[in-house]
């Protein structure tokens, strides 16, 4: 094994345990994912080709690793084992809501579309290098980042997000008052569409 390899596993370590957290949600569940992770790679290296994308491949291994473990015990972590300061560090308040918001909506999104975000926004990967890490197509992973934000946007805001055969839209709740014959005052509900 060459000291330009090893030297390349060190440095994608930081953005290989931001990944696996973001997978995980748990801080020691991410660490045993990396070492398995950089295991299989320095088993692997001879299969690596020089001059190809390095973080890429390591990106891959990672996440074939993850998709492997849950296959094998199908349950899913917490993030509510995460530290606060993984979201936040010395943030003043209404900060610290809104971060504890956008945490709690980057776990509503599809697995999917959180690890491409991350891997764009966080680890500032091209969307060529996230297509070949996810074994997707380079449109796909730009659709995948789209709709990430567009989810988050909305949900953020308090709106709701649809999506037509023609076009993504936001859409404000709308209220309709439902009432029974009868009843003095209708109920208010909130309604999609």
């Amino acid at each position: 094994m060459n000291t330009r390899f090893e030297e390349q596993v060190i440095s994608i370590l930081p953005k290989l345990r931001i990944q696996a957290l973001a997978l995980t949600r748990s801080r020691s569940a991410a660490d045993d994912l990396v070492q398995e992770a950089v295991c299989n790679a320095l088993r692997a290296h001879a299969s690596f080709t020089p001059g190809t994308n390095f973080p890429a491949w390591m990106h891959r291994i990672l996440r074939n690793r993850y998709i492997s473990e849950l296959r094998k015990r199908r349950d899913t972590a917490n993030i509510d084992s995460l530290p606060e300061t993984v979201f936040a560090t010395k943030a003043t308040h209404e900060d610290r809501l809104v971060l504890k918001e956008l945490g709690q909506a980057m776990t509503r999104l599809p697995a999917d579309q959180r690890e491409a975000l991350v891997m764009i926004v966080v680890h500032g990967m091209s969307y060529e290098a996230l297509a070949e890490a996810t074994g997707c197509a380079v449109g796909t992973a730009k659709s995948r980042v789209f709709r990430a934000r567009r989810q988050l946007e909305a949900w953020l805001l308090g709106e709701v997000y649809t999506e037509t055969k023609d076009r993504l839209r936001l859409q404000a709740p709308r209220v309709l008052e439902i009432g029974s014959e009868g009843d003095d005052v209708p109920v208010p509900t909130t309604v999609m569409g």
